[in-house]
């Protein structure tokens, strides 16, 4: 691990501040995934802000309606919490789905929208790779993709983003909160914070250098049967080959967003109209210019028939 420095933020704006001060510094909470890649010469900031201290470890209503989540708050606390549990339960269960007890009890809100791919060649320094080093090449393209994405993927990237509570929090059309340097705040929607990989796969989020993550809006509940499945190679601490987050309502409409199949989680909402017609109907339009490879064409299958048995646990629990 590189030499860097340190300090402890007391406030948001101290954060954004300490940012603008060292421009190759890095946020860091719970460290579940960042210490991995300082270790492993992936990511090499000069410089820590801790915000562990900061008040952004909260669960509360908002005005008419939603919940507002802190940037703090634990995978394990936000899974627990009684109010995700009855308005929310698609998330609750896709955070209980994800990792470990031992790093959900770590795990931010904002660390886990935050964390990087688990590509095998993004992690393998000696291999080319465009997500680290920019204009490097794509070592996925051509090797092992079993794991990696089949659609909106490109020439530059094919990797996937493996939270768990990302897919969640777009079928919930979830707004991500956040504090630039200058003190100006933005509200993102789920559906604009992650980008597609295009030619430049290193940029992936829309999140300007500096932003600092203050919480999660969910809106007003909108019922239905919560469900979320994921399809993976072992029965825990395992990321998703294929996962699916579903709210089906009573008259057969719903949303429908999937993990593990491209570089954000995937939404398609001219899709979830035809959800009374079948899992066969709804993925033909889910996946609509899919390029998988050999090795992950597997996949398309997959989430036809995770979703059929997304829609049969659904209409059993109604």
């Amino acid at each position: 691990m590189r030499p860097f420095t340190y300090e402890r933020a007391a406030s948001p704006q101290e954060a954004t501040a300490a940012f603008a001060r060292q421009p190759h510094a890095r946020f860091i909470a719970g460290g579940t995934n960042l210490l991995d890649l300082m270790k492993l010469d992936i990511e090499t900031p000069s410089h820590l802000i801790d915000v562990n201290g900061l008040a952004l470890d909260i669960i509360e209503p908002v005005a008419g309606g939603g919940l507002r989540i802190g940037a703090l708050v634990t995978n394990t606390d936000l899974a627990a919490h009684p109010l995700v549990r009855r308005d929310y339960g698609v998330l609750s269960r896709a955070l209980l789905a994800g990792a470990s007890g031992q790093l959900r009890n770590k795990a931010t809100t904002a660390g886990n929208l935050l964390q990087r791919t688990r590509c095998a060649y993004f992690y393998d320094t000696n291999q080319p790779c465009n997500k680290r080093r920019p204009g490097s090449g794509c070592a996925a393209i051509g090797g092992a993709t079993r794991q990696l994405g089949v659609i909106g993927v490109s020439r530059a990237c094919i990797a996937t983003h493996p939270s768990d509570m990302a897919v969640a929090l777009r079928v919930l059309d979830a707004t991500v909160d956040t504090l630039r340097s200058d003190g100006t705040t933005r509200a993102i929607p789920m559906a604009a914070f992650y980008r597609l990989p295009g030619d430049t796969p290193h940029f992936e989020t829309a999140l300007e250098p500096g932003e600092l993550i203050t919480s999660v809006t969910l809106p007003p509940p909108v019922g239905g049967v919560h469900v979320y499945h994921k399809v993976r190679d072992r029965a825990s601490y395992a990321f998703a080959l294929v996962s699916v987050a579903a709210i089906v309502h009573p008259d057969g409409g719903g949303c429908v967003a999937l993990g593990g199949v491209a570089p954000r989680p995937w939404r398609i909402e001219a899709a979830e109209q035809h959800l009374a017609d079948g899992a066969k109907a709804v993925t033909i339009r889910l996946l609509d210019g899919a390029q998988p490879t050999q090795s992950n064409a597997f996949k398309v299958t997959l989430v036809e028939r995770t979703l059929e048995a997304v829609l049969a646990d659904a209409k059993a629990r109604a």
